[in-house]
């Protein structure tokens, strides 16, 4: 089930994909993967800052993963 933050802004990414589950974090990877396709091919029009949402989103497995190990 998805969460409804009221000011996403607020949120860094980081925090956001904590409240996520397994399943959703994996399609928001999944996503992703869409959106830096998209944005890689306008990325001549808006240059500027880009979130890399994979490198969150293996940080958030990797320590999921290893909270299931402990």
């Amino acid at each position: 089930m998805a969460y409804f933050l009221r000011n996403p802004d607020n949120y860094p990414l980081e925090e956001q994909v904590k409240i996520l589950g397994d399943e959703e974090l994996l399609d928001f990877w999944e996503e992703s993967q869409f959106l830096d396709k998209f944005f890689d091919e306008e990325a001549y029009k808006s240059p500027g800052p880009r979130i890399n949402y994979e490198e969150v989103i293996l940080k958030e497995l990797q320590i999921r993963s290893c909270m299931k190990s402990l």
